[in-house]
């Protein structure tokens, strides 16, 4: 960035000296922030990405010099050490068998700098970082740890549940989006320092705004200096939020960042905010009563677990975010014997994740159903193991049963839908997981009671209109030219592919959404 080379005291500049001697390198701890933030760089360890549990290759090679702010020498070690951290974080709650999605192979490749745009994005073959020059500042995307643990936790996702990928629902979007901001928050709570710094700025009430709950402040900024409503006023997203669900087919395609849309940046915030909630509530809710950076290490570490462990259970239906929800309460019952129960609960509820009658009655009877359904998880991991999935079925020291993320990965449906209500000439077909709600659960209506589950075809039929009225939607290679749906100035995440007398959709990419073609 090209002003943090300012940053740096001669203070600083010493230790920094004195800790690469030692082999450490220089990097943010989790974002750099707007020009005038006031963030210096830390010592950490130098990363060696290709010996971590989930591989990364960086496609440059290390540069050589002074790691100085705003020097290719330090966006290098930054990225490296944001990346090594997440893959360090998501191994320990995956356990033995983490591994990247098929296509990505053994080590995740890494694009740190693809050329000139304020975008970053996952594609099943690498993690891909760009740059613009904004305002005179240079802003890297790859240089943020949020961006890139947030990118990062795309290419986690992917490899626990691949079935998410393609899913034509706006909520398993929204919920890759969510997952990485969960990722990037993570990663950064791996730091002593940063939860030092987070007990500072909320006085232990971790639901309050913070640098933690504040995601790609630079990233933030710079989008802000053209397109002012496009982000929040401090950030790109914050975790610190009271957004409350909505069912996303009656949401606008796209909104201010002070509305909420059924764009899945936009509606990840529901569920970040929730998790954030949760997260909170679990610390405060410890039986010892402690408040500090160990106690936080470990609630951060039990809320992994549960959101890895119900990610692999939950069924990919139009409705994902509540399943997710009363997953992570089954997952609590079966390793923490309910433990975190009402701070989940709570934090689902505010958000209207969980309906109240569906909070109720999972938690009727002192959670009896929450305790018959925590047997669900053996039942996964060995529909799972049928299938080939390989995961291990023993679940990692005190956490909830490994995620598998195969189950269900076969089963398929393919739903056409009329193209001519799209102004197509041939149907679309689109591949959604043939799967059945787990719980009868269902998020909150705002008046009151609970939202209708919506069938398959309409909640598909919605996800590729929005998609179409964003202009996300690549139609060259199926011969359609509709000045309409071209969408010039919109990264095209999906494509539509000739198949027989129809087109079918296809994802290419998860993207920070806000990047020119």
């Amino acid at each position: 960035m090209g002003t943090t080379a300012m940053r740096e005291t001669a203070e600083g500049a010493a230790h920094a000296a004195g800790a690469r001697a030692a082999g450490a390198i220089r990097a943010w701890e989790n974002d750099p922030g707007a020009p005038d933030a006031p963030y210096a760089p830390i010592s950490r360890p130098r990363p060696a990405l290709a010996a971590a549990p989930l591989a990364l290759a960086i496609a440059q090679p290390a540069p050589g010099g002074r790691d100085a702010p705003g020097t290719a020498v330090f966006r290098y070690w930054a990225a490296a050490e944001a990346l090594r951290r997440a893959s360090d974080h998501w191994a320990s709650v995956i356990g033995p068998g983490a591994r990247w999605h098929p296509a990505v192979g053994a080590a995740l490749p890494v694009e740190l700098d693809g050329g000139v745009e304020l975008n970053a994005y996952y594609d099943r073959a690498a993690l891909h970082f760009f740059h613009d020059t904004v305002a005179g500042h240079a802003c890297f995307t790859g240089e943020s740890p949020d961006v890139v643990c947030h990118e990062h936790g795309h290419a986690v996702l992917d490899g626990v549940r691949a079935e998410l990928f393609d899913a034509p629902f706006a909520e398993a979007a929204a919920f890759h989006e969510a997952f990485g901001d969960v990722s990037a928050m993570l990663a950064a709570l791996r730091l002593a320092s940063v939860r030092d710094a987070l007990l500072d700025a909320t006085g232990g009430r971790i639901h309050r705004s913070s640098a933690v709950s504040r995601l790609a402040e630079q990233l933030g900024w710079a989008i802000r200096q053209s397109t002012p409503d496009a982000v929040e006023r401090d950030a790109l997203r914050n975790a610190a939020n009271s957004w409350f669900y909505r069912d996303p087919a009656q949401l606008p395609p796209s909104a201010p960042a002070s509305q909420l849309s059924s764009e899945p940046h936009s509606f990840s915030r529901v569920l970040s905010g929730a998790f954030l909630h949760a997260l909170s509530g679990m610390l405060l809710a410890r039986g010892d009563g402690a408040v500090d950076g160990d106690a936080i290490a470990e609630v951060a570490a039990d809320a992994a677990a549960l959101l890895h462990a119900a990610v692999g259970a939950a069924p990919v239906v139009p409705a994902y975010f509540s399943q997710v929800a009363a997953h992570m309460l089954a997952a609590d019952a079966h390793a923490f014997g309910g433990r975190h129960r009402a701070a989940l609960t709570g934090a689902f509820v505010k958000h209207g994740i969980l309906s109240v009658p569906s909070a109720t009655g999972l938690t009727a009877g002192g959670g009896e159903q929450l305790r018959a359904a925590a047997a669900a998880f053996g039942e996964v991991r060995a529909d799972a193991a049928a299938a080939g999935d390989g995961r291990p079925d023993e679940p990692a020291a005190g956490g909830p049963a490994p995620a598998a993320g195969a189950a269900g990965a076969a089963a398929l449906r393919r739903v056409t839908l009329p193209g001519a209500a799209f102004g197509l000439t041939a149907d679309v077909i689109v591949e959604a997981p043939a799967h059945a709600p787990r719980f009868a659960v269902a998020g909150a209506t705002p008046d009151l009671g609970s939202v209708a589950h919506p069938p398959v075809e309409r909640a598909a039929a919605s996800f590729v209109e929005d998609l179409l009225r964003r202009g996300r939607v690549d139609l060259s290679a199926a011969g359609e030219r509709r000045a309409a749906l071209d969408g010039p100035l919109a990264t095209k995440s999906h494509e539509l592919r000739p198949d027989g007398d129809a087109l079918v959709l296809r994802r290419r990419l998860f993207d920070c959404g806000f990047g020119a073609a």
